[in-house]
């Protein structure tokens, strides 16, 4: 194992109880990993769709999916089976295979109805796995991630309802934030103390009330949101390990520079709401979708990789200072697209931004193959 090890000791309870005899094989999980890795690749196609610029795949659905590909289909389907694996028992793997085949049937030409029914079928197949993991060990962490997926179920059956995305951003915005939120409690206890999750169980509340706030009276629900979503972000910046160990060396630095971007980013999201209301196109929305999605969860995601990889895969995800080149080209381009272009309006700062975006996380994902195949069993 790597210097991060007293970090890695401190994940979630649900999932220091995961490997029970019920446990998916590990053979399996990268085909049932399948799915998220094409719906990311779907979805930065369709991106370059939207830039209006040459794309390997073009289709007139895909940029009409865009969006829940990259959230449902690909962290989504990620976290799900994360989950199926902590709880250990085959059933929970419907919340995946739900989600990915959803994901697939979006890009078949299959009616879109029809995936847009499996995701919503996924996502409350993740609630019912998180019923089981309550019971195992009645943690306020479950609880928020819990909450967390409540909001990806209203997405869902919204969206199957026929809601624009726009519309429904804030479930969106709602589901990833509590699950990173319920993730990162187990350390923020380490400085906090017991206290800790109940804090966090009320503004995960305030978070949901709000989220339905927005969607029944836009302006105020909205303005509510980002004052909520500002509260959450800066209690756990404030009181999350990460700001002791960025002084680490190695893996421990890494993980906590990328927190702690992506808690600024969301942030940013968070103040755009606050002072402009509802947000459903233009910049603002741009800034937004992109602060939340890529600034703080993608940040997440490459800073959570190191400890999520080992747990479904059975692989340890080797440290290498060259896993910081996307993370400075993803919060570097995330500068030129959403200050640059949407605030500054400088000519043509918004597409480059995009692009790099794309060249950020490809990079990542090459770069963790490269460093998962040089791992180790564990």
């Amino acid at each position: 194992m790597t210097t991060a090890s007293p970090v890695l000791a401190h994940t979630s309870g649900s999932r220091r109880t995961s490997h029970t005899s019920h446990t998916p094989a590990r053979g399996w999980r990268p085909l049932l990993m399948l799915p998220a890795g094409i719906s990311l690749l779907a979805g930065l196609d369709a991106a370059l769709l939207l830039l209006q610029l040459p794309a390997p795949f073009t289709t007139a659905r895909l940029p009409l999916v865009h969006g829940m590909l990259l959230v449902l289909g690909f962290v989504g389907t990620l976290i799900a089976l994360e989950r199926a694996v902590a709880l250990g028992t085959r059933w929970a793997l419907a919340a995946p295979l739900l989600l990915g085949a959803g994901s697939l049937l979006l890009l078949s030409p299959a009616p879109i109805t029809v995936g847009r029914g499996l995701m919503l079928g996924g996502t409350v197949a993740l609630v019912a796995v998180y019923v089981p993991l309550w019971r195992r060990q009645a943690d306020e962490a479950v609880l928020v991630q819990a909450l967390g997926a409540v909001l990806a179920v209203g997405a869902a059956a919204l969206w199957l309802g026929g809601v624009e995305i726009a519309v429904l951003l804030p479930w969106l915005v709602g589901f990833v934030v509590l699950t990173i939120a319920g993730e990162r409690l187990e350390l923020a206890r380490l400085a906090m103390g017991p206290s800790a999750g109940a804090v966090l169980v009320l503004l995960a509340i305030a978070l949901g009330g709000a989220t339905v706030g927005s969607l029944l009276v836009p302006g105020p629900g909205s303005v509510a949101l980002g004052i909520v979503l500002a509260a959450l972000i800066g209690w756990l910046a404030t009181h999350d390990v990460a700001r002791r160990t960025v002084r680490a060396p190695g893996l421990p630095r890494y993980m906590a520079a990328c927190m702690l971007a992506g808690y600024a980013w969301a942030l940013v999201a968070a103040a755009t709401w606050l002072t402009t209301g509802a947000v459903h196109d233009g910049t603002r929305y741009d800034t937004v979708v992109h602060a939340i999605f890529l600034g703080f969860t993608l940040s997440m995601v490459m800073a959570h990789a190191p400890v999520i990889v080992p747990v479904v895969l059975g692989r340890t995800l080797a440290f290498h200072p060259a896993l910081y080149v996307p993370v400075a080209l993803l919060h570097g381009s995330l500068v030129v697209r959403l200050w640059l272009g949407d605030a500054l309006e400088v000519p043509h700062a918004w597409q480059i931004g995009a692009v790099l975006n794309i060249v950020a996380v490809l990079g990542f994902v090459a770069i963790a193959a490269w460093r998962v195949a040089a791992g180790s069993r564990r």
